[in-house]
């Protein structure tokens, strides 16, 4: 299939191989070049690896976008305590979908890229925390896994380096707040997912107190091309202080929703026009640049470059890059009730102003949807997020009230039409996510399904 011009703008690199018939395979991964970044690493100092990486300015994947290199020089050396490597793997945020899809069609460019880091921060013994619902995914895992041990990439003198390096892969029991990266640990312990007080830092005392980098999947899995191409051509891509390929999640209405792999500095009006834009008839009126829990952004804001330079001074998050569209259908209000009800069932109870804040926002929020709230309301709710936002333990009670906040900033009329009409505008029926995506006779429309990742190719998606 000829790329055509908008097309152009993708860089298919972690999806390179999800048209092939089994790409999930070592075989597969091999013939794309798959560990040619190990043994580039092997012949370097750890140090230097560190140093590489740091240089080529790779920043974390999963949200905030911190320096990956830097988390790794954290690490303290010559301290007589074991190092670990935790992949966070529990993707849970409403609108996020670009690790499960990576880890099934690709799951050997995140153990290629375990055994380059844990290299790096000479750390013999390396976890995977999975959402454990994704069977499919935990099985496929185990199974590269398997077929990397087979290959002498995994064990005992890793390719004749003298590097050991063992790899759990553990299954997380489904709760939201494991996404963060100290719940994350102490669930990984067999205690109850809460975060944890910090300082100290993971970096200090992670998993078992010992020195931990906890990092994200699209994050481990990018190092390896920069180890076998270079810094120079991972600069080459991106922006100057957001370089490098990512994977953009996007949903909701749009004509072929997927995951499209482009650089950095991308803007939505882009990836709408090489995804066939809005559903047909309708128009944007507001998206998410990093998932539910980033403050939103409306039609005004498709030229903004996804990058966390451009994202951060439009007021927003870059967050994983779910881009969740939505039209002119869509109640708000209706919208931002079903998230919030999501993060105070997720909340972990651990402290004051997510446990009560959110549950009082939920409350506030199904009267206005049902036309039984009256105008203070909104004061009230704008109370709530300023009380919640920067006051709770970890991020989720932010990402609830970032969702709140911004809603309120840019359709506070639409809440105080619910108040003054006694009712919602909307017709229920009508503001469900279009389900018909799929053309006559073939896959998903852009690119292929998440389990049959084999179609998606000429796009550099995985739908």
């Amino acid at each position: 299939m000829t790329a055509t011009e908008p097309e152009k703008l993708l860089s298919p690199v972690l999806s390179a191989s999800w048209a092939e018939p089994r790409p999930y395979t070592l075989e597969t991964y091999r013939a794309y070049d798959g560990y040619k970044g190990l043994h580039a690493a092997l012949r370097m100092d750890p140090d230097e690896v560190i140093a590489l990486v740091k240089d080529a300015g790779l920043r974390g994947r999963g949200g905030a976008g911190f320096p990956t290199g830097m988390k790794w020089q954290f690490i303290p050396q010559g301290d007589g305590k074991p190092h670990y490597l935790v992949v966070n793997a529990d993707e849970s945020e409403p609108g996020t979908c670009k690790d499960i899809p990576l880890l099934y069609a690709n799951p050997h460019a995140l153990i290629e890229g375990m055994v380059i880091a844990s290299y790096a921060i000479r750390c013999h013994k390396a976890f995977i925390y999975l959402r454990g619902e994704t069977v499919p995914v935990l099985r496929r895992l185990h199974s590269a896994v398997a077929e990397a041990y087979a290959a002498g990439y995994l064990g005992k003198d890793v390719l004749g380096s003298g590097f050991d390096l063992d790899i759990t892969v553990h299954a997380g029991a489904g709760a939201y707040i494991c996404g963060e990266e100290t719940a994350l640990l102490d669930s990984l312990e067999g205690r109850r997912g809460q975060p944890r007080l910090r300082p100290p830092f993971p970096a200090v005392a992670g998993l078992y107190a010992c020195p931990t980098v906890v990092n994200n999947v699209e994050s481990i899995a990018s190092v390896p091309a920069i180890l076998h191409r270079g810094k120079d051509w991972f600069r080459t891509l991106g922006s100057e202080k957001s370089p490098g390929f990512t994977l953009y999640s996007l949903s909701g209405h749009v004509a072929n929703p997927g995951q499209y792999e482009a650089p950095l500095g991308i803007t939505l009006r882009q990836l709408l026009d090489i995804s066939g834009g809005i559903r047909p008839g309708h128009r944007l009126k507001f998206w998410t640049p990093g998932g539910s829990s980033t403050p939103m952004f409306t039609d005004e804001h498709l030229d903004v470059p996804l990058d966390y330079e451009g994202v951060g001074a439009a007021g927003s998050m870059l967050g994983t890059k779910a881009l969740q569209c939505f039209d002119e259908t869509t109640c708000v209000v209706r919208a931002v009730t079903r998230w919030i009800e999501f993060y105070a069932h997720e909340s972990c109870g651990k402290c004051t102003p997510c446990r009560e804040g959110t549950y009082w926002v939920v409350q506030l929020l199904r009267g206005i949807e049902a036309g039984k709230g009256a105008l203070d309301d909104l004061d009230k709710l704008d109370d709530l997020a300023e009380n919640i936002n920067g006051k709770s333990f970890c991020a989720l009670g932010d990402g609830a009230a970032a969702c709140l906040a911004s809603s309120l900033k840019h359709f506070r009329a639409e809440y105080e039409e619910h108040v003054n009409g006694g009712r919602c505008p909307f017709d229920p029926a009508a503001t469900t996510v279009w389900a018909d995506r799929r053309p006559s006779g073939g896959s998903a429309a852009g690119g292929a399904s998440a389990t049959d990742p084999s179609t998606a190719q000429e796009k550099g998606v995985l739908a």
